[in-house]
């Protein structure tokens, strides 16, 4: 049995039921290179400070790395008997270089330890993922690029609303990824505050040097107060929640993507490296890869909500439930990072069928909007065009035919302003090219969306 390394208080040893129910190991070892990078600066600081001698420190330092090498290499074995990393990582220093393996844990606590783990973990998480949104964003513009003259109804209740183009909507798309960047690089700024030195709970009677601390970790400053260091993981539940909203933008698009792909709709196809067949018939193509990240999602919403309840009720300062934290910020961190790539990747090969969707467009009446502001050019109120326009639209659909197909005559039967130049009006891509409003779907406007994206892109700068 091995000792607990804090066992001197104790009489008796854990019950191996304890030993396998308290550890957090077969998780936490996730941790293990960001414990070794925050235990090297502790260990420079407390020689350089003169806490404990330069030659302890080096012995340290030159053990740590040959430990963090092995664990590269799979030669390490862990034991719950050491409950998480920390412990193990510490109990392997020691094995190895005796007494000097002891003093790395002078002026900190296992506390602050594992808070500065987890932010170097996730500051780096942070920096992956914004580089697949990033790539995700240049797919989504170069596809955009594209299909500027690609006619496709836009939908509101997925009924058919008004005609866009395809580089429109994907551009709201572009939008949304732009934001959930933004919201990542915010998050980043509050996770990059430095734990390390805190100690417990109440900081340290030793003469430390945070500064030197943050310096050699690369935050850009000190967590303020020593008991909110320890003890709050409100940064983690932030970058949970952009993790949720990254994931519901890629379920939304994948929604889109599986209804196009019906044959319903047929407006994509998938590529056969991102699809699947059935196992009993033979004709089906199923995207199943927009199915998984869709499904996904729910499971980022539960470790958003898992950290939450974790730490809803925990009084000052660190509660053993907080071990709880990491698998939910890993399991949100990993399915996120592989969504983004296979997601990136299967957009990439997505074929377009434009004559499918320029004749959705045309059917629908997604021209009656328009037809209505024809009216309306003419000196009718909005309100009676409105009206209007709607007793055109339910002839034509007890008739079979679309609006443009009404003779003038007909037209005016409803009323004695329409003229000849009407049918200019709602032609499906005139009424695309007539929007004048900022953000609107007309040709200008989305190839100066695009335009603005590719100097976003070129930048790496959230405009």
């Amino acid at each position: 049995m091995a000792k607990k390394l804090w066992g001197g208080r104790f009489s008796k040893s854990t019950a191996s039921l304890m030993d396998e129910f308290n550890a957090s190991i077969d998780f936490d070892q996730k941790l293990y290179k960001y414990d070794i990078q925050g235990s090297i600066a502790h260990a420079n600081m407390l020689a350089k400070q003169g806490i404990i001698s330069q030659e302890d420190a080096q012995a340290i330092v030159t053990c740590l790395r040959e430990i963090r090498k092995d664990i590269d290499d799979g030669n390490i074995q862990f034991s719950i008997e050491y409950e998480d990393i920390h412990m193990n990582i510490e109990s392997i220093l020691t094995e190895r270089i005796g007494e000097a393996g002891k003093r790395l844990h002078t002026a900190r606590s296992r506390n602050d330890q594992v808070a500065v783990d987890i932010r170097l973990y996730l500051k780096e998480e942070i920096d992956t993922i914004t580089d697949l949104l990033h790539k995700l964003e240049e797919t989504l513009v170069s596809l955009a690029q594209a299909h500027t003259q690609t006619v496709m109804p836009g939908y509101t209740h997925l009924q058919r609303a008004q005609p866009v183009t395809l580089a429109f909507y994907l551009m709201a798309y572009y939008q949304m990824f732009r934001r959930d960047i933004q919201r990542f690089e915010d998050c980043y700024k509050r996770t990059d505050c430095l734990p390390l030195g805190c100690g417990a709970l109440a900081g340290t009677t030793y003469d430390t040097d945070r500064e030197y601390l943050a310096d050699q970790l690369h935050f850009s400053r000190l967590c303020e107060n020593a008991m909110d260091a320890v003890s709050d993981r409100d940064f983690a539940l932030e970058f949970l929640s952009d993790c949720s909203i990254a994931m519901m933008h890629l379920s939304r698009f994948c929604e889109e993507l599986v209804v196009w792909s019906s044959a319903e709709f047929s407006f994509v196809s998938m590529d056969d490296a991102y699809s699947t067949g059935s196992s009993i018939m033979p004709q089906k193509k199923n995207p199943d890869i927009a199915e998984l990240i869709r499904g996904k999602t729910g499971r980022t919403y539960g470790n958003m909500i898992t950290l939450f309840t974790i730490m809803k009720s925990l009084t000052l300062a660190y509660n053993k439930d907080m071990q709880e934290d990491k698998p939910p910020i890993f399991d949100s961190a990993e399915t996120l990072k592989a969504s983004l790539s296979i997601f990136t990747n299967m957009l990439e090969t997505l074929t377009v069928n434009k004559d499918k969707m320029e004749a959705a467009a045309k059917k629908g009446f997604t021209n009656a909007t328009d037809a209505a502001d024809y009216l309306v050019s003419k000196g009718l109120p909005f309100r009676e065009c409105h009206e209007i326009i709607g007793k055109v639209v339910l002839f034509c659909e007890t008739h079979g035919i679309a609006i443009e197909d009404l003779s003038l005559e007909d037209l005016q039967s409803f009323s004695p302003v329409f003229e000849e130049d009407v049918y200019e009006k709602i032609d499906i891509r005139n009424c695309i090219a007539a929007k004048k409003s900022y953000g609107s779907t007309s040709f200008e406007s989305v190839e100066k969306m695009i335009s603005d994206a590719k100097k976003e892109l070129a930048g790496g700068v959230c405009l």
